[in-house]
């Protein structure tokens, strides 16, 4: 689930709500499969391993992962929700039909630590729906499964879920609790490895479901360098070392935390600064992996079985700042993604997989906009993700089965997930070379042996782009173009990459087309600027000549550059709601601003958002937040205000650039 710590403990997390109809990653569909070719030099084994930011097979294939969750394993009843109305062999099937081809298992370390010490249950089977089980307890039901899971063509990812066997044991920040320690979560991973070394059914294991916490409210996971306990970089390695010297072939997933050190500040610093300044850069829980950037895991030897793992969701989850603005791809790409975990896909550093995304579908616009804005990232980015969820027992979220637990959500399922899974001429595509998706006799899905009959590896980079252009070129932005690179097979995106002098380049936007604007820059500074291509096949060209422009001096500053208009939305008896718009008066763009106002006699400010606010005496001051800072000319931001008192404006609040 991905909740931040602040937000009462509601519901496990959530299945994807998106109304589209995107075609599948172009990385992905090239030749048409020849469905009765079998490649000699097909691998015998289906493990993965990992190339740069792309997942491949042994022959050095691309895969795409898509798949789904089914939770229940992880709760007190331990083994899958549902079995008490669907059946096991029914549902499983017609996953596989559906085109999921990889499924994410939720578990917990106290099931491993039992059934190491050989404790099984009985569970909670509806047998007249599933005779296929009696007699069978939680551990031989799982086995069963995986027979199952073989038999149709499906690969499975494990996933400590919580510490503890319960139904909210997520929410608890940490890998260890109580009785649970430190060891013990290494002792049951290793079981579980060394049960199914030999097993390529299952794949993955994701190491640890979403470590969180926040320095107000500890224990909370870290992430640097120390071999501290607290420490999840620490955890992730050690866990996934031990698990690799069992098994060097599964994939080892690491997921990010929840907060992360400003520039300056430490893992001793408070939350806030006395003025209320933030110390920490959040995100979900699980989302924040800004700490592999200085500090990235290290698997020694088996460093190509990593994948990095965040987590992501929307407004109907939490209200986090970022959807509080007229929000879009390129804002959520440029104020969240990039810096929390796009930034490792684009360089090349390892792939990524989003193993939960999602919200519920259709009941909410800005939902909506934030599930497009994400499913078509990863569709054009080939990102692999396992949605979250099939349980429609997912509290907040709703899943793919209705709650009689054998009706397909069809509208969910057609128009949110059909579309980013792994499709090939109209065939979904198994991770399984010798068995199709849905099974031998499959007429929807097809082996990966005949995706790639003929073979079909694009190895050919495209040509570098042109020159960029730069163009309306202010203190804070820049407008570049540059003409397109050609490819043997199709260009998918372009890489804008930036330097400061003397200082390395980095990636700061992928874009579709041959135009983008840098935005953040800093006056009075010397940038450098490339573009590189990216084609289907995941292959990058050579960066493209520089441009170098330099940015001209800022403007605003003092008590000028902007004003602020109160604007009062709605009264009720005690108390109102309001507005503010900030609008940039000036003719360059400013960099930030601040208002300040005096409340009205028996008025008081008692909650905002959309912008750091602090009141002294009936003043308030609210500065910009990171993501509404900077406005070009001519332009405006709004943040919004809740209060007690009969809702008299006040005085014109006062507005300074700075």
């Amino acid at each position: 689930m991905s909740v931040m710590s602040r937000l009462p403990a509601a519901a496990l997390a959530a299945c994807v709500a998106l109304g589209l109809t995107a075609a599948a990653p172009a990385a992905f569909a090239t030749t048409a499969p020849q469905s009765e070719v079998q490649l000699v030099s097909a691998p015998a084994a289906d493990w993965l391993h990992t190339d740069g930011n792309k997942i491949v097979d042994e022959a050095g294939n691309q895969v795409w992962l898509t798949g789904a969750n089914w939770f229940g394993y992880n709760a007190t009843e331990r083994v899958f929700h549902g079995l008490w109305a669907g059946n096991i062999e029914t549902i499983t099937r017609q996953m596989a039909e559906r085109g999921i081809n990889i499924v994410r298992v939720p578990i917990s370390t106290e099931l491993l630590l039992e059934w190491k010490a050989g404790q099984t249950v009985l569970p909670n089977v509806n047998l007249s729906v599933n005779p296929e089980l009696t007699g069978l307890d939680n551990l031989q039901i799982f086995d069963y499964w995986l027979a199952l899971c073989e038999e149709y063509g499906l690969k499975v990812m494990l996933d400590v879920h919580s510490a503890e066997a319960d139904n909210s044991g997520h929410f608890y920040p940490m890998w260890y609790k109580g009785e649970i320690t430190p060891e013990l979560f290494y002792q049951g991973w290793e079981w579980v490895a060394t049960r199914y070394q030999h097993n390529d059914t299952v794949v993955a294991m994701d190491i640890q479901n979403e470590p969180h916490g926040t320095p107000d409210s500890p224990p909370r996971a870290k992430w640097d360098d120390t071999s501290d306990t607290d420490n999840f970089k620490h955890a992730c390695e050690t866990a996934g070392n031990r698990i690799l010297a069992i098994n060097p072939n599964v994939l080892i997933l690491c997921e990010g935390i929840e907060v992360y050190p400003r520039p300056g500040e430490s893992w001793d610093s408070p939350n806030t600064d006395p003025d209320q300044s933030p110390n920490y850069h959040y995100n979900w829980w699980g989302g924040n992996l800004r700490g592999a950037k200085d500090h990235p895991i290290n698997l020694g030897a088996h460093q190509d079985q990593l994948v990095y793992s965040p987590h992501d969701y929307g407004p109907l989850v939490h209200e986090q700042p970022w959807f509080q603005k007229d929000f879009d791809k390129t804002t959520l790409t440029n104020d969240v993604w990039r810096p929390n975990w796009l930034y490792l896909h684009e360089e090349d550093t390892a792939p990524l997989l989003v193993g939960e995304w999602g919200g519920r579908f259709g009941q909410d616009e800005r939902q909506d906009r934030w599930l497009k804005a994400l499913r078509d990232l990863m569709a054009e980015e080939g990102i692999h993700h396992t949605f979250w969820c099939l349980n429609p027992n997912s509290g907040d979220t709703g899943g793919l089965l209705q709650h009689d637990w054998q009706t397909w959500d069809e509208v969910k399922y057609e128009e949110v997930l059909k579309p980013a899974l792994w499709q090939y001429n109209g065939k979904f595509v198994s991770l399984d070379h010798q068995v199709r998706l849905g099974g031998e006799a499959s007429t929807t899905g097809i082996s990966l042996t005949e995706r790639y009959a003929g073979g079909g590896n694009d190895t050919v980079a495209p040509t570098a782009p042109g020159r960029p252009m730069a163009s309306d070129l202010t203190s804070t932005t820049v407008t570049l173009n540059w003409d397109g690179s050609t490819d043997n097979v199709g260009v998918v995106g372009y890489e804008v990459r930036s330097a400061t002098a003397g200082g390395p380049p980095s990636t700061v936007a992928t874009v579709a087309g041959t135009t983008y604007q840098v935005t953040d820059l800093a006056a009075e500074t010397e940038y450098t600027f490339t573009v590189r291509a990216r084609d289907a096949a995941g292959n990058v060209s050579a960066d493209s000549p520089a441009r170098t422009v330099t940015t001209p001096p800022g403007g605003g500053g003092g008590e000028s550059g902007c004003t602020a208009t109160y604007l009062l939305t709605s009264t009720w008896p005690g108390g109102f709601q309001g507005e503010i718009t900030v609008e940039n008066t000036d003719t360059v763009a400013i960099p930030g601003w601040q208002v300040t106002w005096t409340d009205p006699g028996g008025t008081a400010i008692t909650s905002l958002w959309n912008g750091g606010w602090t009141v002294t005496d009936g003043v308030n001051v609210v500065l910009n937040e990171s993501y509404n800072g900077q406005l070009a000319a001519g332009s405006s931001t709004t943040f919004g205000f809740t209060g007690t008192g009969p809702g008299t404006a006040p005085t014109a609040p006062t507005c300074s650039a700075r």
